[in-house]
């Protein structure tokens, strides 16, 4: 069963070694880590899953760890970003570095000294932007589903679907307003605490995955008003 309260990681770092050994530290005191050498896989991880915190080298292959933050940047605004930086960086950048993420470190460093650095960003990033929307604790019967809400998981004929705090916060509105309109804003700003545009854009990320999820059963749509927002709609199945 999924751990709730884990802490995701994304790692983008070119050199395997250095990448592997922060792995291992991290997973060894109970992060959850996905990790690739390459900017695009990194960027295809974020959209992907729920991560809570990037980790990432400016000194990648390709698209560098600068354009890869400005891209996650865009899907989420608010997602704390520590870079890895080399020593002997010069002044203009390492300024320009100040003001684009949430922290840096400068190679080399112990993982104890970045696990301490992400700590501080966390805390930061929780009083900034606390996550206080209430699952409760209730098994909610939707179509041919059950949505295990403390725990986080949509069953469906036994098998679990794992879901991210975000996505089962998601359901758990649409549920609450089933077959009624849910405006975009709302949602922002009880899930997300704000409305803004690029957050916007990453909501509907979530939007996909659950369509994702809910397609297995016919009875069960997520309708998009455009502009407006969102309907969950479950209708019961025809009899013959």
């Amino acid at each position: 069963m999924k751990t709730i309260d884990k802490t995701s990681v994304l790692l983008v770092i070119d050199e395997s070694d250095l990448r592997n050994s922060i792995s291992e530290s991290l997973k060894a005191v109970d992060y959850k880590v996905y990790n690739t050498k390459k900017s695009t896989e990194g960027l295809e991880l974020f959209k992907k899953f729920d991560i809570d915190i990037c980790i990432i080298d400016v000194e990648l292959t390709g698209i560098d760890g600068f354009a890869l933050s400005a891209q996650i940047r865009i899907l989420n605004p608010d997602i704390p970003i520590i870079f890895l930086i080399p020593k002997g960086l010069q002044y203009d950048m390492l300024r320009d570095i100040e003001y684009s993420v949430d922290d840096y470190i400068t190679k080399p460093f112990s993982n104890d000294e970045l696990l301490l650095r992400m700590k501080s960003v966390l805390r930061r990033a929780e009083r900034n932007n606390p996550f206080t929307y209430s699952l409760g604790e209730s098994k909610i019967k939707i179509g041919r589903f059950i949505f295990d809400a403390k725990n986080m998981l949509l069953i469906l004929d036994g098998q679990e679907q794992p879901l991210t705090r975000k996505e089962a916060a998601l359901l758990k509105v649409l549920y609450d307003n089933k077959n009624d309109l849910v405006t975009r804003k709302k949602v922002l700003k009880m899930i997300w605490g704000n409305s803004d545009y690029f957050i916007g854009r990453s909501m509907d990320v979530f939007i996909a995955r659950l369509r994702k999820y809910l397609k297995a059963d016919p009875n069960v749509r997520i309708l998009t008003v455009h502009g407006v927002g969102f309907r969950l709609v479950v209708t019961e199945p025809a009899l013959v």
